[in-house]
């Protein structure tokens, strides 16, 4: 129990953590039929093909067995499976805490801005002294992916995907697509102020950063990682396979340097692969409004682009 408070109270002084609570709910009406599903795995979500589907929210979509391998779906008015094509948000705190009500900020500005989208919003299993986060999480975002791809005719979605995601849920999105997608799934990559580089002296010279890597990385799978930091490093495993990638940073963020968003853009660049960075005067994702203007309309426009709905 010392252990953890401890490690909690390293990562607030990284100021990673965040506290979000969300309503729960286990059930929805079909807009489409007069009558109640339920949401379980053996369920089937009916649908009418017939007429043009209403917008439908789906909260609490169980996408696995434990307790937070939960996502809130929204379906927009409309879909069909050739065309809708699938928006994935990924929320911060610091890999350990958090919650995607975090990210239910952005939905809709997205919804206004990419109305023919259908977006998730995911929860992830959390480290703690019986989990690591890596590479837990990462098979969580690729079970999420495989569940929508199966149960892509009764959700009426295209199983194409961008993913964006805020600091830990924006490297939790470019690993995945960094390293796991080999099916090229993942169209785009968003990066909300999202680590890049933990070879840089800002984690380096951290006497804590080593308790940090003992809480959240499975040793087995993550052999040797204090001397191999770049495995678990986005910006040390682009390659010609890289999606697309936005980037979003403060040039005076005291948490991930300005210089992990420069290094990633470099490597993006060294690669050919079609980037955008944006760099506000804020810190950790507290900019100006006329800020957060510009992010919601830059990434709509890389949206449309990188995920096009025809």
């Amino acid at each position: 129990m010392h252990f953890i408070r401890y490690i909690f109270a390293l990562l607030l002084s990284f100021g990673l953590l965040a506290s979000c609570s969300l309503d729960e709910s286990s059930r929805f009406y079909s807009t489409e039929t007069n009558y109640e599903v339920s949401l379980n795995k053996n369920a089937s979500i009916a649908h009418n093909t017939s007429k043009v589907l209403e917008q439908k929210t789906i909260p609490d979509y169980p996408y696995g067995k434990n307790p937070k391998q939960v996502c809130d779906i929204y379906l927009p008015k409309g879909r069909t499976f050739n065309k809708t094509k699938v928006l994935v948000l990924l929320h911060g705190g610091g890999w350990i805490n958090g919650d995607k009500a975090g990210m239910k900020k952005y939905i809709k500005e997205i919804q206004q801005r990419n109305p023919r989208h259908a977006i998730v919003n995911m929860n992830y299993r959390l480290a703690n002294e019986n989990t690591y986060a890596f590479p837990n999480q990462f098979n969580d975002l690729q079970l999420l992916l495989q569940d929508l791809k199966n149960n892509a005719r009764d959700f009426q979605i295209n199983p194409e995907f961008g993913l964006i995601g805020a600091s830990a849920g924006a490297h939790i999105a470019m690993m995945y697509d960094y390293t796991y997608d080999q099916e090229d799934a993942v169209k785009f990559v968003c990066s909300m102020v999202g680590p890049t580089d933990f070879t840089h002296s800002y984690y380096q010279n951290r006497p804590d950063f080593q308790d940090l890597l003992n809480l959240l990385v499975d040793p087995t799978v993550y052999q040797n990682i204090s001397e191999n930091v770049e495995v678990l490093s986005p910006a040390h495993q682009v390659s010609n396979m890289t999606s697309p990638t936005i980037m979003f940073y403060g040039e005076n963020d005291p948490l991930v340097p300005i210089e992990n968003a420069y290094v990633l853009n470099e490597k993006l660049d060294f690669f050919n692969i079609e980037k955008d960075l944006m760099v506000y005067s804020g810190g950790h994702n507290n900019w100006a409004d006329s800020d957060y203007k510009n992010l919601h309309n830059t990434l709509s426009t890389f949206i449309e682009e990188h995920l096009p709905i025809n």
